[in-house]
């Protein structure tokens, strides 16, 4: 901070320098206003409110799903709700804003979306791949474990956040209404941009996706969840993988080294039975009929 601060500082006195100012003239308050503003210079995603983060993961939900269209089945999206905030319960960051909320995408593609906010959506193509309900909570587990490691949010170019958090429009986000929230996406627009097209089109770093199994199996432990069922679910991604290929492989690294990682995380951990587990088969086989 001290040596950012004496950056602008001597920039500050070489700009003046023209105008005849000299360091003499600078006031106590000028090097206040120069402190404050190495501060916000130095703002990253840490310094994202609550209340922004939902309103930039909002704008971006409404870009995936103007791409996607929702899958309209209140049972099957029920179930992935009750699983999903369940296993968000036990995660590092169980409450959020304005929640977890988990949807269906009504596409044949194999893909999955977590927003800053908590918003995730989960394509009818890849909620097929899972052979349990412990399956259908990995996929659900991994995506929570994006929210939590606020990979989205990692996303946005640094300058950008930069500008935009200390854009006056910020200070309106505590009490925000509809102009205030419109001038808010207005000012997280390329940040927004930046988001949707990590998500959608480029996929996160090979880093961030095996930061976020890691979470999965240590949600999945938590819950009571058996962790190999994200090894069986990459293992089925990966018998239909191909490199170069279009949503799953466009936005993921390739399943066989990630299992690897999740073996690693799963060092730590017993082995879980999956006992009598009626009542999750039924719950699965009821919610698979309706994918």
């Amino acid at each position: 901070m001290m040596r950012v601060v004496l950056v602008i500082l001597a920039v500050t006195v070489a700009m003046t320098a023209g105008s005849c100012i000299s360091i003499e003239d600078i006031s106590i308050s000028d090097i206040k206003q120069v402190a404050d503003t190495a501060g916000k210079i130095q703002k990253s995603m840490e310094d994202f409110t609550p209340e922004q983060e939902y309103y930039i993961g909002r704008a971006v939900g409404a870009m995936v799903l103007d791409q996607y269209k929702p899958y309209r089945n209140k049972k099957a999206t029920d179930y992935i709700n009750l699983l999903g905030q369940t296993l968000a319960l036990f995660s590092e960051r169980p409450e959020l804003f304005g929640g977890y909320h988990f949807l269906i995408l009504d596409s044949d593609e194999i893909n999955a979306f977590a927003t800053p906010s908590g918003l995730v959506f989960v394509t009818r193509g890849l909620l097929r791949l899972a052979r349990s309900e412990d399956g259908v909570a990995a996929i659900l587990a991994h995506e929570i474990g994006h929210i939590v490691k606020k990979h989205g949010l990692q996303s946005i170019k640094q300058a950008r956040i930069t500008e935009a958090l200390t854009s006056a429009a910020i200070t309106a986000a505590d009490t925000a209404g509809y102009e205030e929230v419109a001038a808010l996406t207005e000012t997280f627009s390329a940040s927004i941009d930046d988001i949707a097209k990590t998500l959608i089109v480029n996929g996160y770093s090979r880093e961030f996706e095996l930061q976020a199994d890691a979470m999965a199996v240590q949600i999945l432990a938590e819950v009571g969840y058996d962790p190999e069922a994200l090894i069986e679910l990459l293992e089925a991604l990966d018998a239909g993988y191909k490199p170069g290929g279009l949503d799953f492989a466009k936005t993921h690294p390739n399943p066989r080294k990630r299992i690897d990682g999740v073996k690693k995380a799963m060092k730590d951990y017993r082995p879980v039975s999956r006992g009598d587990a009626s009542g999750r088969e039924k719950r699965f086989r009821a919610f698979i009929k309706e994918i």
